[in-house]
């Protein structure tokens, strides 16, 4: 895949995502969201930059922005890598099963796509629980004038981290049991408790200020 497959305009990326294709998918969907949470983060940070009564916070406003737009990036990245990694493992779906060579064949190389099927997903998790650590920050100091687009933004990043969450388990679950299996299992666990915690603090602050 040469190009990022946010290159492609908003509608050709939708309609790709509704078609049979698997790919983009929920995973890339999923880093798009979380994409898009933190540009309403960044956009906290824009209408704050500049006003006398948040002067004392500037400074820090600027580099939460900067951490902001790398995050932008990354998440941009991974709805095309999504994609990437998921092509394997489609393709090892689709291969004949009629003998028991051909089955021994296809597990093996569902099983060799499995990881990385579930790598890109774990990262999307982890860039999302991020963007929420960033919300958390844009809510407290950024202007009160946009502290809902804050909110809106961790509800973003949410929604991408447990939607990231759910491409993880379903290729953990065809995964043979092992230390691998199980260190995935508890590094995405781990991501959501404090994922959804935290954005359930910031929506519960955000809703009290307005």
């Amino acid at each position: 895949m040469g190009e990022r497959m946010l290159d492609n305009t908003c509608n050709e990326f939708i309609d790709a995502l509704a078609s049979k294709e698997p790919v983009p998918g929920g995973g890339g969907a999923a880093a798009l969201v979380g994409c898009l949470g933190m540009a309403l983060g960044n956009m906290v940070g824009n209408l704050t930059l500049g006003k006398k009564k948040y002067a004392d916070v500037e400074a820090e406003i600027l580099e939460l922005m900067a951490r902001g737009r790398d995050l932008m990036e990354r998440l941009k990245e991974l709805v095309s890598e999504d994609a990437v990694a998921f092509r394997p493992l489609s393709d090892a779906y689709r291969l004949p099963s009629g003998t028991e060579e051909e089955k021994a064949f296809k597990e093996e190389q569902i099983q060799k796509a499995l990881p990385e099927a579930a790598r890109v997903p774990m990262e999307i998790a982890k860039m999302s629980v991020e963007v929420i650590r960033l919300q958390h920050h844009f809510a407290e100091k950024g202007s009160v004038l946009a502290v809902s687009d804050a909110g809106c933004g961790t509800e973003f990043a949410r929604a991408a981290l447990k939607s990231a969450r759910l491409n993880v388990l379903i290729n953990l679950k065809l995964m043979k049991e092992g230390p691998l299996k199980e260190a995935m299992y508890r590094e995405i666990n781990e991501y959501t408790e404090e994922g959804l915690q935290l954005a359930d603090r910031i929506y519960d602050y955000v809703e009290e200020r307005l």
